[in-house]
């Protein structure tokens, strides 16, 4: 497929049309933005794009039509999690699983480390399943709830899961991130890994050490809070420690090797099963008297339970794999408007443009972070902006004599961990909806995240360990 070459100028006009609108839309739709109005924006953009290549490039719509459907296509397995993702975070809800973790936690984690331990708990959980989105599904929605117990704002709570997530997601071997960095850099595996950590651990150790003192600092009263959530979690459910056999299953599960998306079906099955005998009351208050249904319901339409507080009956209320068609929905626009600009060859001609000012090492691993972020605004997908950005630079930095392991380094620690912090991309959607915190709020305390660009620029700038092909460490 070959477009006419589309003058980088020219090809920016999509993106500020996004950009225009998209700023709009969030000022009058404020966090109901992403519930069409984002998604439209997407396809207008898209829209813009395809008439400028059509009209006055003469592009055929067969290149732009043959991108927008491969972009589709590949993210066709990130739509079946987020739909198992709905129905694990309901059930394990319904069932007493995450309240039973509540329940416990908040007597186990002192409120004076929270962050910092939640951080932790996260980084272990993702190392060990490569996931950042089931850990986030999983353990990130008790400890959302120990924290709002705890009296942490939910933009805190939610920056420290998604920080230790993140972390562990992007150094486990298990991680198809990681897995994919190293494939498009041509590094193997370890190697990849064991580079990545003169960057990471840095910006890890930051981030905990932010979270620590936020969290010794933290002067609100959530000790009556504390009382009230674990008296309204034993007024609704039964708490037991039992009930805790679920998630450890599901480790097994993960501790096999499974796929995420047969582990996450199965951990909806038992926690389904669990829920039909230790929360019968419930179960038939949801399903008005009928067991099926009310299982039915609780895996694909979201449930509330009145718990008498407020604030707890929010938290515990669940959304079902029908409260993640609006992220399926942004996933679909996105993939549109990645495919669109891919397809008219206006992505191409910014990231030439990008490349051609780029003469050592400072400004080589600054442009690839850089092409990284902007990857996942313009694409919305992590793992197309991973791949876009590896080989757009692949041939670069051979060319330059830098090994491929800074490439995927560079990539990883920007197109990675970067993509959760955009609205639109599938990572940002996802971990909004799932925390039930808009990404917006929880955006600045992403620590981790936000600090890993940056480390991969500052190291690149000091030029520690950083080689020439075939130059011995």
């Amino acid at each position: 497929m070959s477009s006419p070459r589309i003058h980088w100028t020219i090809a920016l006009i999509p993106l500020a049309v996004l950009v225009a609108l998209q700023v709009l839309v969030i000022r009058e739709f404020g966090s109901d933005a992403l519930d069409g109005a984002s998604q439209t924006v997407l396809l207008v953009a898209a829209a813009v794009a395809t008439a400028i290549a059509m009209i006055g490039y003469k592009v055929p719509w067969s290149d732009i039509d043959q991108a927008i459907t491969g972009n589709v296509k590949t993210v066709g397995g990130a739509i079946l999690i987020l739909f198992l993702i709905g129905a694990v975070s309901g059930s394990w809800m319904m069932s007493g699983v995450v309240p039973t973790m509540i329940y416990y936690g908040m007597k186990i984690v002192s409120p004076s480390v929270f962050l910092f331990i939640a951080c932790i708990i996260c980084a272990l959980v993702s190392l060990v399943t490569g996931s950042s989105w089931t850990t986030v599904a999983t353990i990130g929605i008790a400890l959302m709830g120990i924290g709002t117990a705890h009296g942490y704002s939910m933009g805190w709570t939610a920056g420290a899961i998604i920080s230790g997530a993140y972390f562990g997601d992007k150094i486990s071997p298990l991680s198809d991130t990681t897995v994919l960095a190293s494939s498009v850099g041509e590094v193997p595996l370890f190697k990849h890994i064991r580079y990545m950590l003169i960057t990471t651990v840095p910006s890890f150790t930051i981030s905990l050490i932010v979270f620590l003192i936020a969290s010794l600092t933290h002067t609100s009263n959530g000790g009556l809070q504390s009382d009230l959530f674990a008296e309204g979690l034993q007024n609704v459910f039964v708490i037991n420690p039992w009930l805790m056999l679920v998630p450890v299953a599901t480790a097994v599960l993960i501790a096999l090797r499974m796929p995420a998306t047969i582990v996450l079906f199965l951990s909806a099955l038992m926690a389904g099963v669990v829920m039909l005998f230790a929360q019968p009351d419930i179960v038939a208050q949801i399903g008005d008297g009928n067991n099926f249904k009310g299982l039915m319901l609780t895996y694909y339409s979201g449930t509330t339970i009145d718990t008498g507080n407020e604030v707890l009956t929010r938290l515990v209320q669940t959304r079902g794999m029908r409260g993640m068609l609006s992220t399926v929905f942004l996933i679909f626009c996105a993939a549109a408007f990645g495919g669109a600009l891919a397809g008219t060859g206006m992505l191409q001609s910014i990231t030439s443009a990008l490349a051609r000012g780029i003469s050592g090492r400072r400004s080589l691993v600054s442009t690839t972070v850089a092409t990284g972020l902007f990857s996942n605004m313009v694409t919305g997908d992590q793992y197309l902006s991973i791949v876009l950005t590896g080989n757009i630079y692949k041939k670069l930095y051979k060319e330059k004599g830098y090994e491929g392991r800074l490439l995927s380094r560079s990539t990883e620690d920007s197109a990675t961990v970067t993509s959760v912090l955009v609205p639109w991309n599938t990572c940002g959607m996802t971990q909004s909806l799932v925390l039930h915190v808009p990404t917006l709020t929880y955006l600045p305390y992403c620590f981790f995240n936000i600090i890993s660009p940056l480390m991969s620029i500052i190291i690149a700038m000091l030029g520690y360990k950083i080689f020439r092909i075939g130059e011995k460490e």
